[in-house]
């Protein structure tokens, strides 16, 4: 075949795209679907989706991409999917899904901890492990179902991840690989397979392993796509549905950051930092790093939570003025508020943001503060504030991980909505001290898994070859050091001493605040 094509589905929070990908990495075509209803919330907190919406969504893309294009899928050889984290769905005995999916946004907790056996308790507390395994309880989704829902735990028989479910929907075959294991599920992370049933973090969410999916490697055939999916889809029947892996793996991927010198920065609706390793280490202490793609590395990270959300926050309750200019123009919000960030100095005279707008897993009480405010602060400056508090946090995060695994970063690849702004590439640069690289596609995460699919199906003989040809720098945004000095200074000075000086009025605040209604 002379044009070989991967077709890639990528799952996102807000939207599902599909796109022909070549061994260019050039997206041939394209089409989004976005989502009228990202989740809906029966419940403060909760965030839940219809089993079938993604199903269905998928189906309707892959009809309307084949129409889009010339050749329809005449030169597609595989098929390959990406999706979101730690999003699960429960099975009954045939395999139909038996509630809404709860999706990772989802912040509910169980009301009590399961007691654990004696000696397994005891072993907790001598490892200094049992405080955070009883946090990972409490918003394991597979523990809240079992205390709220028995009776569908009860007929569950499968307690499997989203892309596990699309791929059986896909093949019949309820497989997937360890880079999709990724939730508050018993998996052993370090050695890519489920926990032994006598490992002390299994009391975390006791899962029989026969109600798991079955593994397989990343670049491996899950199976292939069937008639009935065909004709739903217009996906060619008998194409291979190759395993790649979560939309933050396979976006790592496409940014070409495989060696230990490089880190992938997404500025998503949860920022992340992430590093690519063949040696395992815990980012934070009990924190797991996650398989990644190629199958021998890892991609220990760094997550805020509420990442560049805070964008979509700030245009809520801060930015009418902005938003209505930007329909009169025909361009976004985030494009004029951007171009304002040049008036703001470095450090906004001032102005500090710890971007905690959700608690992260090994700091449970963390809040969102801003410090500094005076009387020459304005809207500009608490926008220029969110970009540098998120900086902080990540620079924080990839300090962290350099002294835990001995690795030194000396480029940054970036993705993610808020990649798209050179302002906010320059800043980023800037903080780091580094310099911060922008690829061809903002379809990192697509153009990742086209990468796993076109190695698996052996166009290419490895990784290496294949981001050669398929991953191109297309912007570099070089430090101005006598920023990233000043940077440093307030870094080091403030940045890093505003959660420990803020933790006991965090801790009050969670206690005089409680919701009983959780």
């Amino acid at each position: 075949m002379g044009n070989p094509l991967i077709l890639t589905f990528d799952l996102g929070t807000q939207s599902m795209r599909g796109m022909l990908v070549n061994q260019k990495g050039e997206i041939i075509n394209l089409v989004q679907h976005k989502y009228k209803a990202p989740y809906f919330s029966n419940k403060p907190g909760w965030a839940e989706q219809k089993p079938e919406f993604y199903f269905q969504t998928l189906c309707n893309i892959g009809k309307e991409l084949k129409k889009k294009s010339s050749n329809g899928y005449e030169d597609v050889i595989a098929v390959t999917i990406t999706t979101i984290r730690d999003s699960c769905v429960c099975l009954d005995s045939e395999y139909k899904p038996l509630r809404d999916v709860i999706l990772w946004l989802d912040s509910r907790e169980t009301k009590h901890v399961k007691p654990f056996k004696w000696w397994v308790s005891m072993a907790l507390k001598v490892a200094n492990m049992d405080l955070v395994l009883k946090t990972q309880y409490k918003v394991s989704f597979a523990n809240w179902i079992m205390e709220n829902e028995p009776e569908i735990w009860k007929k569950t028989k499968k307690f499997v991840m989203l892309p596990t479910y699309l791929n059986y929907k896909l093949t019949g075959e309820l497989k997937d690989c360890a880079a999709n294991m990724i939730g508050h599920i018993p998996f052993d992370y370090r050695n890519r397979k489920w926990l032994n049933k006598n490992d002390l973090k299994r009391c975390m969410c006791d899962i029989p392993e026969e109600m798991m999916c079955e593994l397989i490697d990343t670049g491996e055939i899950v199976g292939y796509i069937t008639k009935e999916i065909s004709e739903a889809s217009d996906i060619p029947v008998g194409l291979p549905l190759i395993s790649t892996g979560s939309d933050k793996g396979c976006e790592t991927l496409g940014l070409s950051v495989i060696k230990e010198d490089q880190a992938a920065l997404s500025f998503g609706t949860t920022a992340i930092v992430q590093f690519a390793t063949k040696r395992y280490f815990e980012p934070k202490r009990f924190l797991p790093a996650y398989p990644g793609v190629p199958k021998d590395v890892y991609n220990p990270e760094i997550e805020i939570f509420r990442g560049y959300w805070l964008i979509s926050w700030f245009k809520k309750e801060f930015a009418l003025k902005e938003c209505v200019e930007a329909e009169r123009l025909g361009c976004s919000p985030e494009s004029i508020l951007n171009e304002r960030l040049r008036e703001i100095p470095v450090g906004c005279d001032g102005l500090m943001l710890q971007p905690f707008w959700t608690p992260g897993v090994v700091t449970p009480n963390a809040k969102g503060a801003i410090i500094g405010f005076s009387d020459v602060h304005t809207r500009i400056h608490v926008y220029r504030a969110i970009i540098e508090g998120i900086g902080f946090a990540l620079m924080d995060g990839m300090y962290n991980m350099e002294r835990r695994s001995g690795q030194k970063i000396k480029e940054i690849f970036v993705a993610g909505g808020g990649s798209q702004s050179d302002e906010i590439c320059q800043i980023t640069a800037n903080m780091f001290g580094l310099p911060v690289k922008r690829i061809q596609t903002h379809e990192a995460s697509g153009l990742g898994s086209s990468i796993a699919g076109f190695v698996a199906m052996g166009v290419f003989h490895n990784y290496e070859e294949a981001i050669k040809s398929m991953v191109h720098e297309k912007d570099v945004f070089v430090p101005n050091m006598e920023e990233y000095e000043a940077y440093q200074k307030l870094y080091t000075n403030i940045y890093t001493q505003i959660y420990s000086k803020l933790l006991p009025l965090y801790k009050k605040i969670k206690i005089l605040t409680r919701r009983e209604d959780k």
